[in-house]
C-alpha cells in the first residue's frame, strides 16, 4: 500500500473467513518484527471501521471486506493487509540501512498529508463512495498502526525522491511533462455503439467496408439515446471523472472509426459488445489538465519505483505466520497469498470424522 506500489494489483480470491480474535502470529522482515498481538490489533481496527476498510480497499486495490462473523475480515483482506505491511517494512528497512535516513517529525507530518491525498485520489479513481474522510480513516487506526504507516509512507516518499527516474511534482516539472505529451490531455468527443453479440461480425464487416460511425451506430447500436444522434455520447475533458477510462479505451485509435476490438459489458444481466470511437480532439490548456498530469506523473514515478521495491522484496528475509497467509511468488513478484486449506480429497478416511468426537483420543 506504499506510494511505490499503489498500482500493484494484488489478485486475492480467498473464500475462507478468519476472525481477528483468533490465534495468529505476526510478520518478520529483515529482522523487523510485527508481533501477533500487534497484527491482531491492526486487523481488528480494520474490521471495526467501514471507513478504514473502504479507503484501504481503494489504496490496495483489494477488498478489505468483513468476514462471516462479527469483527472479522475475509482471508483475502487479511492477506492483503499482511502484504501491505511487508511492503512497507521492506522499504523502511532499505531507507534506514542503505540510505541511512530516518524520517523526521516534519517528514511524518508531510507523509500524513501525502497519504491522505493518495487515499482520497484512489477512492475517486475507483469510483468508490466511502463513509467519512481520509483523515478519519487514518484516525480509525490504532496509534501504533498509524505511526507505522506514516513511517513507512515517509520512507517511500524519501526513496522515490532519490530515484533518477523520478519526476519532481512541481508545477514547472508537470508543465514540462504536459508539453511533451499534449495529446494525452486532449478533450475527447466520443461516439459509441452497443452491439448484440450475434451482430458483432456483421458490424465489424460493415466497419471494414467503410461505413461511417454514425451509420454504424444508427444501424446496430442498441443504445437508443445515442443511436438517434449517430452514436454521439459526449465530450470529456481531463477534468471529467470518466476521462482516464475513456482515454484508455481509445488509446492509439484514429478519428472517426470504431476501435477494432470491442469491450464486453454487462447490462441488465446481458452481455453486449461496446465499440467506442473518437470523433473530435481538442487541445486542453495546462491549467485544466494539471490535476490529471499530476496523477500521471505520480503513476509513472510509482511504476519506476515499483521495480526497485519488488527487487528488495526478492532479496528480503520474510516470515509470515501461516494463519495470515503464505509468502510466495506470482507473475508480479513476491506477495502474500491467502492461507492454504487442505482438500477433502487429501484426508484419509474422511467418513470416520463423522463419528462422535468423544471416541477419538
Amino acid at each position: 500500500m506504499r506510494r511505490l506500489v499503489v498500482l500493484l494489483v494484488v489478485a486475492l480470491v480467498g473464500v475462507t473467513f478468519y476472525g481477528v480474535s483468533g490465534r495468529a502470529g505476526g510478520l518478520r522482515v529483515n529482522g523487523a518484527t510485527v508481533s501477533g498481538s500487534t497484527m491482531r490489533a491492526e486487523l481488528n481496527a480494520i474490521a471495526q471501521s467501514s471507513t478504514l476498510q473502504c479507503y484501504l480497499s481503494a489504496l490496495n486495490n483489494v477488498s478489505e471486506s468483513p468476514g462471516a462473523g462479527g469483527a472479522t475480515l475475509s482471508a483475502a483482506a487479511v492477506a492483503a493487509w499482511s502484504d501491505a505491511r511487508i511492503q512497507g517494512l521492506t522499504i523502511a528497512h532499505y531507507v534506514t540501512t542503505t540510505l541511512h535516513h530516518t524520517p523526521s517529525a516534519t517528514e511524518l507530518r508531510t507523509a500524513r498529508l501525502s497519504l491522505e491525498g493518495e487515499l482520497t485520489q484512489q477512492v475517486s479513481a475507483h469510483a468508490l463512495t466511502c463513509p467519512g474522510t481520509a483523515a478519519q480513516a487514518l484516525d480509525a487506526m490504532t496509534p501504533e498502526m498509524r505511526h507505522s504507516e506514516l513511517v513507512d509512507w515517509a520512507a517511500s516518499l524519501y526513496l522515490e525522491a532519490k530515484l533518477n527516474s523520478t519526476l519532481p511534482l512541481t508545477t514547472p516539472a508537470l508543465q514540462s511533462y504536459f508539453l511533451a505529451h499534449p495529446s494525452n490531455y486532449d478533450t475527447l468527443c466520443v461516439s459509441i455503439a452497443v452491439v448484440a453479440p450475434a451482430s458483432v461480425a456483421t458490424f465489424e464487416a460493415a466497419a471494414q467496408g467503410g461505413a461511417s460511425v454514425a451509420t454504424l451506430a444508427h444501424s446496430f447500436s442498441l443504445d437508443a439515446a445515442s443511436a438517434k444522434h449517430g452514436g454521439a455520447y459526449g465530450c470529456f475533458s481531463p477534468l471529467s471523472s470518466s476521462y482516464a477510462a475513456i482515454r484508455g479505451d481509445v488509446a492509439g485509435e484514429g478519428l472517426n472509426r470504431f476501435a477494432a476490438a470491442p469491450q464486453y459489458v454487462n447490462l441488465g444481466g446481458t452481455t453486449y459488445a461496446l465499440f467506442v470511437a473518437v470523433t473530435k480532439r481538442s487541445p486542453t490548456p495546462f491549467n485544466l489538465a494539471e490535476p490529471l498530469v499530476l496523477v500521471d506523473v505520480r503513476s509513472q514515478n510509482a511504476s519506476s519505483a515499483n521495480t526497485l521495491e519488488k527487487s528488495l522484496e526478492y532479496r528480503a528475509s520474510v516470515y509470515v505466520d501461516p494463519a495470515l497467509g503464505r509468502w510466495g511468488l506470482d507473475t508480479t513478484g513476491p506477495r502474500v497469498f491467502t492461507p492454504a486449506l487442505p482438500s477433502s480429497a487429501t484426508v484419509l478416511s474422511p467418513a470416520l470424522l463423522q463419528n462422535n468426537p468423544a471416541t477419538y483420543h
